[in-house]
């Protein structure tokens, strides 16, 4: 041993690389992130940094579709395998998240089958909105206060299984929209749907979890609507045309609606606890076996 040197333990040094990679592949050339992925790589560097930078989002995912962890574990190891043995169809025309997101969209489809008493569509306006109601759910102004942070667990927890009841058709927009954070393109491009198409479902799929957690929100009564219906109804398609861009959302000049403005809190808790979702991490352990299959 060298004098001067602290020796330190191979197995140390690559689990040390490995921590600090984060979301960028070491391979002896200059690193990559995953927005510099071309097609032009190898498969066992490009995919790699994908599974660093994309799998704990995808095992978000895979959670929302399968019956169990093992099933979405699976899921996870499977669509990096695809990923890699097809590496070389990518050829950049699209972003490397749309073509991975795409092929694990394939396998949910494929892999998921319907369940018994699964539905194939969601209610009407009418009964997922609370336009007539006299008292309506509402979200606590305090957000630091123990009642809100009580609603926020629950409403967690309702939010979660509303997505899991949802149909494949409204609950893969979704995930991919609120819980991963696509755009409204990349969904399209990535489920081969019209944009237009997408936000029909979306935007139903959106009321029908915000409907889901209202037995998790304190009531208050509320005045009639100030408008009538299909005013109210037009404010509320402004208000998801906000959420599908992700921008702030402010009523028209002059129209001031306390039940719309209700409701529309509620839609913004439930997509902020959709939001939530999607933070995990890939398990510690499957990222080791996923790695060791498609790694150099």
């Amino acid at each position: 041993m060298s004098r001067g040197r602290t020796f330190v333990p191979r197995t140390l040094v690559r689990a040390r690389r490995d921590e600090l990679c984060g979301s960028v592949w070491q391979t002896g050339r200059v690193a990559k992130s995953w927005e510099q992925l071309d097609g032009t790589e190898p498969a066992e560097e490009a995919i790699p940094i994908l599974v660093e930078a994309q799998g704990g989002r995808l095992f978000s995912l895979a959670m929302r579709f399968c019956g169990n962890r093992e099933e979405a574990e699976d899921l996870v190891q499977e669509t990096f395998l695809q990923a890699y043995r097809n590496w070389s169809q990518f050829q950049g025309r699209s972003s490397p998240t749309t073509w991975l997101y795409t092929i694990a969209s394939r396998l949910c489809r494929r892999m998921h089958r319907k369940r018994a008493g699964e539905p194939d569509r969601l209610e009407s306006l009418d009964d997922l909105v609370p336009f007539e109601e006299a008292r309506i759910p509402v979200v606590p102004d305090d957000r630091a206060s123990p009642l809100a942070e009580q609603v926020r667990a629950e409403g967690r927890r309702r939010v979660e299984a509303a997505i899991a009841s949802l149909p494949d058709d409204f609950r893969m927009p979704l995930v991919l929209k609120e819980i991963l954070g696509f755009s409204v393109a990349d969904v399209a491009a990535i489920l081969d749907l019209k944009a237009a198409t997408v936000k029909t479902r979306l935007h139903r799929a959106r009321l029908r979890v915000r409907k889901a957690m209202e037995d998790a929100l304190p009531t208050e009564a509320v005045p009639p609507a100030a408008y009538s219906k299909q005013v109210c109804l037009d404010l509320l398609q402004a208000k998801q045309d906000a959420l599908d861009h992700d921008a702030p959302f402010e009523f028209p000049d002059n129209v001031v609606c306390e039940r719309c403005a209700e409701i529309f809190a509620t839609l913004d808790l439930a997509r902020d606890l959709c939001g939530e979702l999607g933070r995990g991490a890939l398990p510690s352990d499957l990222r080791r076996e996923v790695l060791a299959r498609v790694g150099p």
